[in-house]
């Protein structure tokens, strides 16, 4: 390999890496797992679980590259380092690009498990990227957080046979679950974002009384998914309820320490509302 051939090779390495860091990868890497899992949980076969683990995946690294390509300005202003574009690791037109072609790699992925599922994930889709957009800087940025949690059981279940709706408590939890991961995840940024005159829900709210809020939607989420559906909690429900209950107040109290510890407890929280649907699987159809 040439001198010159190394140099491209590195280059793009470097912009790869860049990519990976600018999609968000956490939250993007829980959304798809837990989503598949739940494709699971109700019966999808293989094919149909694979399709749903592209589809989420295009549509989450879609939402976290737009994201970052539309605050690199702020991002750049308030010296937020860590950030691949403020570092100089790729430039925010290649993170843009990125965002709109996994954008439409997500269309064709979605429709491939039928149109009204598709329509489902797209309508949650598009409510993440009006939400990146400027929807996240007025009172209503909580909306689509819950549009987009909530969509995710109507395209798991109207991808199967005969196109179920899903069952209501499923869809009321997951908007309740969307509600809590955004309180949590702008909890730590708040200060940031008042400077820069970014105004959602939560900045309106205040730091303090959204770290006290940001629980109470997520334990919510739980004892719909514990006891809405039919038949008896049992042992299993109850110690879900009691696990949540510790990574919520955990989350809560760690929060001075770590910044991102609310933000986790919610995806823990979810992780344990689909552990609670893989045992209630046929219960997630209407």
């Amino acid at each position: 390999m040439t001198g010159g051939e190394a140099a491209r090779v590195s280059g793009l390495l470097r912009v790869a890496g860049g990519l990976a860091r600018a999609c968000h990868p956490g939250p993007t890497v829980a959304v798809t797992s837990l989503v598949t899992a739940l494709a699971v949980a109700s019966g999808r076969d293989a094919a149909g679980c694979a399709l749903v683990a592209a589809a989420v995946l295009t549509g989450q690294l879609s939402v976290g590259w737009c994201n970052d390509a539309v605050d690199a300005r702020l991002d750049v202003a308030a010296g937020r380092s860590g950030k691949p574009i403020v570092d100089g690791v790729v430039g925010a037109r290649t993170v843009r690009n990125a965002a709109f072609a996994a954008l439409l790699l997500c269309v064709p992925l979605s429709l491939a498990s039928g149109l009204l599922a598709g329509a489902a994930h797209l309508i949650g889709v598009g409510a993440a990227w009006a939400y990146d957009l400027g929807v996240k800087a007025t009172i209503w940025s909580w909306l689509p957080y819950a549009v987009g949690f909530g969509s995710l059981p109507a395209f798991v279940t109207l991808g199967l046979p005969g196109h179920p709706w899903p069952a209501w408590w499923a869809v009321a939890a997951g908007a309740l679950l969307g509600c809590g991961a955004h309180l949590a995840n702008v909890l730590p940024d708040i200060p940031h974002d008042l400077a820069a005159g970014v105004r959602g829900w939560p900045q309106r709210l205040g730091a303090e009384r959204t770290r006290l809020l940001a629980p109470l939607p997520l334990l919510a989420a739980t004892w719909l998914l514990v006891f809405a559906p039919p038949g008896d909690a049992g042992a299993a429900g109850w110690l879900a309820v009691a696990v949540t209950g510790v990574m919520v107040v955990a989350g809560t109290l760690l929060h001075g320490r770590a910044a991102r510890a609310p933000f986790a407890a919610a995806i823990g929280v979810a992780a344990v509302g689909v552990l609670v649907l893989l045992a209630n699987g046929p219960a997630l159809t209407a």
